[in-house]
């Protein structure tokens, strides 16, 4: 008998790592991290600047990455401050290490 997805159970582990992993599955996602780690912070508009791309595509990236609670966003009206979650690019590093360490 043949199960599917939905049957399988998963522990936490393999959970958060996949919810990661889905995250950073695009370069732009990739680039953004790259360079909200090299910042303290930015807008936005800053990131338009380094990725040419349009503000909406760029901020549908950091939608997946808010999501997945790589990224934190602060609204400052009119714009968004973004920032590294620091707490959870750690445990992402350290689940990825072990998870290719096995």
């Amino acid at each position: 008998m043949q199960r599917t997805i939905s049957e399988i159970s998963y522990t936490s582990k393999e959970e958060i790592l996949a919810k990661y992993a889905k995250a950073l599955s695009h370069p732009v996602r990739i680039r953004i991290l790259t360079f909200l780690e090299n910042q303290t912070c930015c807008f936005t508009g800053q990131l338009t600047d380094e990725i040419p791309m349009a503000q909406s595509t760029i901020s549908q990236h950091l939608k997946e990455l808010k999501e997945a609670g790589l990224i934190q966003g602060d609204v400052m009206p009119p714009r968004v401050k973004y920032c590294v979650n620091q707490k959870a690019w750690l445990e992402a590093k350290k689940i990825f290490s072990d998870f290719f360490e096995k």
